[in-house]
């Protein structure tokens, strides 16, 4: 039969399915990279689209991710969840096809309407096939490696993103050189580049096994099945976390590249190259991270990095003073590495621990809730992001510090605060609020902030000793050739 399930896996299923699922993950991430983040954003403005439009499309892919509420019942009914993600990735996917189409047939303002439609319809399918995907893995990958999988995963993930984004971004700026009057047409090359790279992982998901869904104990219907995780008084803190950390998030992230294209004036390719470290020092630590949640708890590497981000955070309100200063270009430096730091964490963390955390046999009901805080939440705050930059535009809080002597005045400014800076700093305390709200989250093994930093540097150093120029390159670049001939047998 197409798309069957199995009662229970082999492990060599298992092995192959994970591969699977490691394979689709780059294609995702080509996808991902070519199609979103700042080249979506520097699309968008090429078009004229203003703050607000910025926030809105930010808000949609989150506020989309309710739909996984009604998904839950599809998911329940069909009783395939490869079928689920399958099809709705296709649909999703194929969204973009306007987009690309956009600078052959549509003026700047009828392309920013087709953008935020199609952006709209594309991540209503993907909401579907989130919701599918999650419950699938959390059948499908082994509980006590779940650090590990995820945190090669992404590591593999974001060396191509790296590889890919470098290119897209010099492309970008060496089509703007050539064709200055046609700059949108690039875009549509790199989204197209995209598509392809998303329905090739299409093929991939759809070869990977599936076990067979483990039905819940109880028969309650939807609206019992979305309540019932609200009532588990751990998971729900830990949904009060990641809704409040979400939206502190959110509200701010979305408009790093606004603020460095328009504001500082960089070049997109400077942008990217910036991008480029963060996304380095995820590779980094991506594995550190990963095997102190296995080894300690995923809430343990969050009380490490959450903090880590938020001080990236803090850190924008002091890149330019009110312009651009001696020390704009080292802060920035300095900002990416941070923040490439702590979302290795964060992101690993973040989803380990709502799948660790979620009953087996209730999976789909626990994630969908999470889902929905977590999209409510990074929903909202962009779009209040934008018309918060905005409002703020023209507002200005100075604190001054003034000598007077018989014979001079000197007057020191200690703080000025501007449209940028209020908007940082109410997202840093809003994510120390989020921090806070951790300590109520309950997780088994959880320890000390000075045990998860001591095994991090422990881990980093091992990890950096294996960079060396023959044994670090193999380390490397072994996993993705070792998975397209296949394991050996021992």
């Amino acid at each position: 039969m197409v798309f069957e399930t199995k009662e229970s896996l082999t492990d060599e299923e298992i092995r192959r399915g994970l591969k699977l699922v490691i394979r689709d993950g780059l294609a995702t991430q080509a996808m991902v990279t070519l199609t979103g983040g700042i080249f979506l954003v520097a699309f968008a403005l090429q078009l004229g689209a203003s703050n607000t439009v910025i926030g809105l499309l930010a808000a949609i892919p989150p506020l989309a991710e309710l739909l996984q509420m009604p998904a839950i019942y599809v998911v329940d009914r069909v009783q395939k969840r490869r079928l689920v993600v399958v099809a709705a990735s296709l649909a999703a996917r194929l969204c973009w096809l306007p987009i690309v189409l956009i600078p052959f047939f549509f003026s700047p303002e009828q392309g920013i309407f087709v953008l935020i439609a199609s952006i709209a319809l594309y991540a209503s399918f993907s909401a579907i096939s989130h919701c599918g995907w999650n419950s699938w893995m959390r059948d499908l990958i082994p509980q006590d490696r779940l650090g590990a999988f995820f945190s090669r995963r992404l590591t593999l993930s974001t060396a191509l993103a790296l590889v890919i984004s470098l290119a897209a971004g010099f492309f970008i700026d060496s089509w703007k050189t050539v064709f200055p009057d046609l700059a949108a047409y690039g875009y549509s090359a790199l989204f197209l580049s995209g598509l392809v790279a998303g329905l090739f992982g299409i093929t991939l998901l759809a070869r990977t096994p599936e076990p067979r869904m483990v039905a819940a104990d109880e028969e309650d219907g939807l609206l019992a099945t979305i309540k019932k995780p609200f009532t588990d008084v751990n998971f729900k803190n830990l949904i009060i976390f990641l809704g409040s950390w979400n939206f502190a998030v959110n509200l701010a992230a979305p408009f790093f590249t606004v603020y460095m294209l328009q504001t500082i004036g960089l070049d997109i390719s400077v942008v990217v190259a910036l991008g480029v470290g963060s996304q380095i020092m995820n590779i980094v630590f991506y594995r550190s991270w990963g095997r102190i949640s296995d080894r300690y708890s995923n809430k343990s590497v969050l009380a490490v990095s959450g903090p880590l981000f938020m001080l990236a955070i803090f850190a924008w309100m002091f890149v330019t003073l009110p312009d651009v200063y001696i020390l704009t270009y080292p802060l920035l430096v300095l900002i990416h590495i941070l923040m490439g730091v702590s979302l290795a964490g964060v992101s690993l963390a973040s989803g380990n621990i709502s799948l660790k955390m979620a009953p087996r046999g209730q999976a789909t009901g626990y994630l969908a809730a999470s889902t929905f805080t977590n999209s409510v939440a990074a929903g909202i705050a962009p779009i209040l992001g934008g018309l918060f930059v905005d409002f703020f535009a023209e507002r200005e809080l100075l604190w001054t510090l003034i000598w007077k002597s018989p014979v001079r005045e000197l007057v020191f400014v200690t703080l000025d605060l501007r449209q940028w800076e209020f908007f940082f700093l109410f997202a840093f305390i809003l994510g120390l609020y989020s921090l806070h709200r951790l300590a109520a989250v309950q997780e088994e093994g959880e320890a000390k902030e000075q045990e998860v930093v001591d095994a991090l540097i422990a881990g980093v150093r091992r990890d950096m000793r294996n960079f060396s120029p023959a044994g670090g390159l193999r380390d490397l670049v072994k996993f993705p050739f070792s998975s397209a001939r296949g394991r050996k047998k021992r």
